[in-house]
This record gives C-alpha cells, structure tokens and sequence, in this order.
C-alpha cells in the first residue's frame, strides 16, 4: 500500500521524531516548558467541539479525537514512570504497552473526555515538578526499550514527550481547521 504525502502530513502535523537531534542542556527548560503547556494545549484544542465532533476521526483510519485526548494521559503516565524508573534504577528495562489496544478499551471509547483532561493536568503538575528538580547529568540516565532494542536517554525522552503533547494537539487542530470548526 502506497502512503500518499496528505496521508503522512495528517499523521506527522508537526513533522516525526528525531531520536538523532542533538539535545542540550540549554534546551531542557524550553522542553520542559512544552510538557507543562500540554495540559493547556490539548484543553484549548477541544474546547468547544461537540460530541459528534469528537467522535471524528482525526485522519482516515486514525484514532477519533476522543481516543486521541485519552491517549495522551495514557502515553504521559507511561513516560513519567519511565522517568522514575530510571532516575531511580540502573539502565532498568521498561515495559512496553500496546497503545492502539489501550485506545480501544472501555475507558478510551465511553469515559467522557474532561476525565482524561483532569488526568493531564495533575500528572503533569508532578512530571513538571520532577523534570524541574533534576540535574543535568540526570538527564544522561537511560533505561532500555525492549521492543525498540534503544537505550534512550532521559534527555532523548524529555524531547520524544515535548513533541509528543504538540504532535496530538496538532492531529485535533488540522482536523477543525480542514472541517471548518
């Protein structure tokens, strides 16, 4: 099957992410000020729409805005565990999950959406806490991804998570910007 270049920008809004980019010192306060905005962001990007509004798919066989608002606390509780781990472990070995399965679950297609965005804000009023209070060297501190065979680094992590809240705020605003909301 061939991807079309629509396709890939409605699945990329903001462009992937590059596990390559140098990342320094000097831009973790901007990283961490882009998790801490998420909350706000994905809040702001659902304002307003209605129920069948979001129910709507964000892209053709893509998740519906619904799905995608759960997924994001969903994803975030993963990466701030991740963090925990490793700022308290030896290279400690995280467990991967299923995002597509965890969005098809009860809780993903039947929990009304402000749950998820409540779920945002106090998790990461603790990461951003976290992510403030750590020290530079802790963000040389790794753990291994066992279905990716990488041992990312903390600060590799801390950018993955910085695009990661823009990259789904990005899939709700293109759709209400391509449907006219």
């Amino acid at each position: 099957m061939t991807t079309t270049v629509q396709e890939i920008d409605l699945r990329y809004p903001v462009g992937k992410f590059d596990f390559d980019a140098a990342i320094n010192e000097a831009d973790y306060p901007m990283l961490i000020a882009a998790i801490a905005e998420t909350p706000g962001a994905l809040r702001h990007a659902v304002a307003g729409l209605s129920p069948n509004q979001i129910a709507t798919r964000y892209r053709p066989g893509g998740w519906t805005v619904k799905q995608v608002v759960h997924h994001v606390p969903d994803s975030h509780l993963n990466a701030y565990t991740r963090f925990k781990l490793a700022l308290t472990e030896d290279e400690p070995t995280i467990k991967p999950y299923d995002e597509a399965a965890w969005a098809e679950l009860a809780d993903s297609r039947k929990v009304p959406i402000e749950v998820s965005l409540d779920l945002l804000d106090a998790l990461h009023l603790r990461w951003v806490a976290l992510l403030r209070s750590m020290e530079p060297a802790d963000f040389n501190r790794t753990f291994r991804h066992p279905e990716h065979g990488r041992v990312p680094t903390l600060k590799q992590l801390l950018g993955l998570y910085a695009w990661h809240g823009r990259h789904h705020v990005a899939h709700i605003n293109s759709l209400k910007k391509r449907e006219g909301w």
